[in-house]
């Protein structure tokens, strides 16, 4: 049976019962599925393989006051080690970059490391252009 590749929403929390172990950081949460999924902001593709969730990218879309369309920014993208190297990532992208056409946005982006190779050639195959910039992230925990 081939991989089935998903945009999940509302009413969809049942097929992330079933996730692949090292796929998320943490256990899925059926309190917070629901809201994110129930968000029309927040958009989650996944794929999946006899019934396991294999990989993912989630998303949120947003608008600005001085944007006139959104943007979507992608949070993450991951695929279960025994999926790798199988092209999963790349659809993943096709249809969330899809689906930001969709909604109106204007561009997506996503950050990475530049020494996360697998994911600098995933972001350049998809169509990304890397910034020139050396973006650094702050956390803020409380």
């Amino acid at each position: 049976m081939p991989i089935e590749i998903k945009l999940l929403h509302a009413g969809d929390e049942a097929l992330l019962q079933s996730v692949a172990p090292d796929l998320f950081d943490d256990p899925i949460d059926g309190r917070a599925t629901a809201e994110f999924l129930a968000d029309p902001r927040h958009h989650i593709t996944v794929a999946i393989d006899d019934g396991v969730v294999v990989g993912f990218v989630s998303a949120v879309h947003y608008v600005h006051p001085d944007k006139s369309r959104p943007e979507l920014w992608i949070n993450e993208v991951a695929v279960a080690s025994s999926h790798r190297r199988r092209g999963i990532a790349r659809d993943l992208m096709d249809v969330t970059l899809e689906h930001a056409r969709e909604l109106g946005c204007s561009e997506t982006w996503v950050l990475t490391d530049r020494g996360n190779e697998a994911a600098m050639r995933l972001y350049v195959g998809s169509g990304g252009e890397a910034a020139d910039e050396d973006a650094v992230m702050f956390t803020f925990r409380r």
